[in-house]
């Protein structure tokens, strides 16, 4: 997409020399007219440019609609688990940019980040790239700086399209598939399926999260003859009571082996995936050390337990499908008079009633952040979306307003739990961490 043509919207110099990583990003969110263009054009460019040919490290690409960060943790620890060295490239972030680049397991440096934009900048000439292009392209430079042995590869958004999908992967996760971002990838699962199935190549190993793909993933592993491994045919997660475990246990059963699984914090199924693309990738690594591994395994903002006396749980579930997994979680905490307060902020485009549908029979109180933000949603306007599922809310200016509200009314023995876009889990993460939660 070219540049406006309107001289006041000229585009806006480079960082100088001792620039910052904040005056980086300052610079990528105006260096392209809008902030998602999705195409793979503009990034092969200044990719051929960066790199003469496809990088030596293998390339594990994980595409989906909810579960994807938490697959490629999993897949990150266990891969070091391996003694491999290992770049994990995932967005958005909660508190700072550093969190997209790991570096064996490590938070990017700023040294290290700033060099890489550089290296992108001075190599896309006057190619014109989006903020996520451009951070994209960066990680690439740092991984290979780094001399890392498996790059792993959050799609940002669909797949067929998204920055990440222009290396091809030498093994591919899909997650799941389900409605979100309909404006770009469609109102159905099988349009939003193409999409996902975009990052599968010919002849490559994958492994598909669910048991139901839609026909549209399943045509594309046919005619790319792609090695699918498929809940529920290739393998199995068995779910059991033991004995003085508070949850129930579940089994991975995969290639006559049972592989323990730990009950949370993160979606079991995804968890589930990483294991079996882990036990292709690295086939001599021993069953328990995989468990030992995943015991110990989180991810900010998925179901993070921050707070207790009440409880308090964040979790970025802002979709309907995402949604109904939290609700689940919830569920098993929940007793007979303990409450869940829930703090919910959104974005303008994203399916709130459905949102709410799926959380209205574990959520006990609700309360309402606006989240000033582009594409951000005012307490007023969720209260409105949801009243409409016949929920009764409060509405507050912000996200800091609700929790303190909610915090407030909880009862020691209550849960409260903040929830819905990136933006309103990382202002409360930060509030809560940094305990500055008394008072407004």
């Amino acid at each position: 997409m070219p540049l406006p043509s309107n001289p006041a919207d000229q585009p806006p110099a480079s960082p100088g020399a001792g620039a910052t990583v904040d005056q980086w990003l300052t610079y990528l969110e105006a260096i392209h007219p809008t902030e998602i263009d999705l195409g793979l054009d503009r990034v092969l460019v200044v990719l051929r440019r960066l790199f003469r040919r496809k990088p030596s490290a293998r390339i594990i690409t994980v595409a989906g609609t909810n579960g994807k960060g938490s697959a490629v943790a999993t897949v990150e620890a266990l891969l070091r688990a391996a003694g491999r060295r290992t770049g994990a490239y995932t967005s958005p972030h909660l508190q700072r940019y550093n969190e997209r680049v790991r570096l064996n397991g490590e938070d990017i440096s700023d040294d290290a980040l700033v060099s890489a934009f550089e290296a992108v900048e001075e190599a896309r000439g006057k190619v014109s790239l989006t903020y996520f292009e451009f951070g994209t392209l960066a990680a690439f430079v740092a991984f290979a700086d780094a001399g890392l042995d498996d790059w792993v590869l959050e799609v940002g958004l669909g797949g067929r399209l998204d920055a990440v999908n222009v290396l091809d992967a030498d093994f591919a996760i899909l997650t799941s598939v389900d409605i979100d971002h309909v404006a770009f990838l469609g109102d159905n699962r099988e349009v939003i399926g193409f999409e996902k199935a975009g990052v599968l190549r010919p002849g490559i190993p994958s492994v598909y999260a669910d048991s139901d793909p839609p026909r549209s993933v399943l045509q594309q592993v046919t005619a790319q003859k792609v090695e699918l491994a498929l809940l529920g045919r290739d393998y199995e997660l068995v779910t059991e009571q033991q004995k003085g475990d508070d949850a129930p246990a579940v089994e991975l059963r995969h290639k006559g082996q049972a592989i323990r699984l730990p009950a949370g914090p993160l979606p079991i199924k995804s968890v589930a995936a990483a294991v079996v693309a882990i036990r292709e990738l690295e086939p001599n690594l021993p069953v328990p050390v995989i468990e030992q591994v995943l015991s110990g395994l989180s991810v900010p903002g998925r179901f993070e337990r921050v707070g207790s006396a009440p409880d308090i749980f964040l979790d970025v579930g802002h979709n309907p499908h995402a949604a109904g997994w939290l609700s689940g979680q919830l569920s098993q905490l929940k007793s007979p008079g303990r409450r869940v307060h829930g703090v919910y902020g959104a974005l303008a485009d994203k399916d709130v009633a459905g949102v709410g549908r799926a959380m209205v029979d574990v959520v006990d109180a609700w309360y309402l952040a606006g989240l000033k933000v582009p594409r951000g949603l005012s307490g007023q306007d969720l209260q409105a979306r949801l009243a409409d599922s016949g929920i009764q809310a409060t509405a507050f200016e912000s996200v800091r307003e609700a929790l303190v509200s909610a915090l407030a009314v909880a009862d020691p023995n209550d849960l409260v739990v903040v929830f819905g876009s990136f933006f309103t889990v990382a202002e409360g993460r930060e509030i809560l961490l940094a305990g500055k939660v008394a008072g407004s």
